[in-house]
């Protein structure tokens, strides 16, 4: 089916009191593993890719995006193609003309002002070409070449005030909040404020997203989505099922050296785990 917009998705999730989930693309097997979880469970979904991939790449959008897209367009699933954790303004620019109908535009760096200001601009580009812009306020740390960071550190965590007013100062139509997971995490472990939550949900006009959301369990998924996220991101826990799987592969034949033989089972293992995702979005 055609590409469904981001804002759409969230937009009728909002409205349903639920949540969508979005999950990162790093390879053509990851888009098809998100593509037949997202049919598996009924549900739709965002196919992500960051910054980061685009790096993995070579630092080329293209090809990388038209896979996702494909594979997208070829599904049942409603499916949309989201740009992610995006700090340079010349990728920002790629979005529009390679198919993307979302970014999360990321100054999370930056001081609070020049936060705002880069923010605001990406969101005046962003809506002049119909593209819905997130943004991120707090610290949701855990990326790699990340110092290590406590995610109930004083100070971590987004202040629902602050949130109010750099929404209403930018303009983003959503807003990535730091209430106590962390990206990369293998091991989910994670405890979110749930009463935070509800805070910025209360202050803030615009959807919320977790970030990070690897390292949370099921049941505070679930109540973090009752509490008022809308936008849900996975990431690590795609790469530990597909890594997980291919060990095992080439565990039991070591003297195997068809790649399909070991990414079958790998794209299997990260379909299984979207599916197990999409079923806590409500």
């Amino acid at each position: 089916m055609p590409l469904v917009s981001t804002g759409e998705l969230v937009s009728a999730a909002q409205a349903d009191g639920r949540s969508v989930a979005a999950f990162n693309v790093i390879t053509l097997e990851h888009a098809e593993a998100i593509a037949a979880g997202a049919e598996r469970a009924g549900a739709p979904a965002i196919l992500q890719i960051s910054e980061n991939a685009v790096k993995f790449h070579g630092g080329r959008l293209s090809a990388i995006a038209a896979a996702a897209a494909a594979v997208a367009r070829a599904s049942h699933a409603p499916l949309a193609l989201h740009l992610d954790h995006v700090e340079s303004v010349e990728l920002l620019h790629q979005a529009h003309d390679e198919g993307f109908g979302s970014v999360m535009f990321d100054a999370s760096k930056l001081a609070y002002e020049e936060n705002v200001r880069a923010t605001a601009d990406a969101v005046a580009w962003g809506h002049e070409r119909g593209i819905w812009i997130e943004a991120e306020l707090g610290k949701v740390g855990g990326k790699e070449g990340e110092a290590p960071l406590d995610a109930h550190a004083p100070g971590v965590r987004t202040d629902p005030a602050e949130a109010a007013a750099y929404v209403a100062a930018t303009g983003v139509d959503a807003l990535a909040v730091a209430v106590g997971s962390s990206h990369a995490m293998t091991e989910r472990t994670a405890a979110l404020d749930h009463a935070l939550i509800g805070r910025l949900r209360d202050a803030v006009p615009v959807p919320l997203v977790l970030h990070g959301s690897s390292g949370v369990p099921d049941e505070e998924i679930r109540q973090a989505v009752a509490s008022g996220m809308r936008k849900i991101n996975v990431g690590t826990a795609l790469n530990t099922a597909f890594t997980g799987a291919v060990r095992a592969y080439l565990a039991d034949n070591p003297t195997g050296v068809d790649p399909r033989k070991y990414i079958v089972p790998g794209r299997e293992a990260m379909a299984t785990t979207v599916a197990g995702f999409l079923s806590l979005m409500g």
